[in-house]
């Protein structure tokens, strides 16, 4: 039962507060006349939440901005909540990307040092060109030159090769292109293991230390490149594409695919160091705090 107020015709009013959720619950009811509160159950057993008595307009305000107060505290939690969301979300997203970008970059660094090692050991660096031979002397040789080995073509179907490929002698002329071929393969091959860091080191610094062997990597095969051809004015040249042979002239020769393919490992050395830059400060930059701190190891590759 609600207890009844001395004063006639008193005036009641509700304080609702709900939350989000379509709530119909209403607050308390008061008597704005007398400040004895209505009983919970007297308007239809409706349940009250707290009871406050109000004494006129100042305290309606007060209890309406108390009521937009804790309204604008709900709205910016809900805020910050979606917000810490989306992060996370964001957070997530990235790293799935970052973890396919990453898996791809490895397999190029190894198909990369495959390629070093074709570069290094195949004999198709110079190849002499198609010639027309009228007779009138002896004809001129046909076959190819590589770092370790010139290879002569004759009248059996494998050619005969001089030269030291099993002892990793090269050639007088080209040993300065040999020894810039093979640190650059000891490069890549060391990027290579350093796949293996990845679970047990941080990952930004894994990527970071590729990148740097990959850029060197690069820069000697740039050099053995510029001085291959720099050497061409050696005995076994001459034998091969005659007499016109100078330092970048090939007299009867051209360039063949292992010196192109080795050009073309410069350009695959640059883009895979960048690559590995780039996912480096990205891991810095975007993933979370424990991520950095060394607690998760390996995210980016791990299957």
């Amino acid at each position: 039962m609600a207890l009844r107020s001395p004063l006639p015709s008193p005036t009641l009013f509700s304080l609702h507060m709900c939350e989000e959720d379509g709530c119909s619950q209403r607050g308390p009811v008061f008597n704005v006349a007398h400040p004895a509160v209505i009983a919970p159950g007297a308007r239809g057993g409706e349940q009250s939440l707290h009871s406050v008595p109000v004494f006129g307009g100042r305290d309606l305000e007060s209890a309406r901005a108390e009521r937009s107060e804790f309204l604008l505290a709900a709205a910016v939690s809900s805020m910050q909540h979606h917000s810490s969301e989306v992060s996370r979300l964001y957070q997530t997203e990235f790293i799935r990307s970052a973890r396919a970008v990453g898996v791809l970059w490895a397999i190029c660094t190894l198909c990369f040092a495959i390629i070093e090692v074709v570069i290094l050991i195949q004999p198709s660096w110079v190849g002499t060109r198609e010639l027309h031979y009228r007779g009138g002397g002896p004809a001129p040789p046909s076959g190819t030159l590589g770092l370790f080995e010139v290879c002569v073509e004759t009248d059996w179907p494998v050619p005969e090769c001089r030269g030291s490929l099993h002892t990793l002698t090269p050639l007088p002329a080209f040993q300065s292109p040999a020894v810039l071929v093979c640190m650059s393969l000891t490069m890549v091959w060391a990027s290579v293991g350093c796949l293996c860091l990845f679970r047990f080191c941080n990952t930004a610094t894994v990527y970071k230390i590729c990148a740097w062997l990959q850029l060197t990597a690069g820069f000697c095969l740039v050099l053995a490149c510029v001085l291959f051809p720099d050497s061409w004015a050696c005995a076994e040249m001459r034998a091969l594409c005659g007499e016109r042979v100078s330092s970048f002239s090939p007299g009867n020769c051209s360039v063949h695919w292992a010196y192109i393919l080795a050009m073309l490992g410069v350009l695959d050395a640059g883009i895979l160091s960048t690559l590995a830059f780039v996912l480096g400060n990205r891991q810095d930059a975007l993933l979370p705090e424990n991520a950095k701190d060394g607690d998760v190891t390996g995210l980016l590759l791990a299957a």
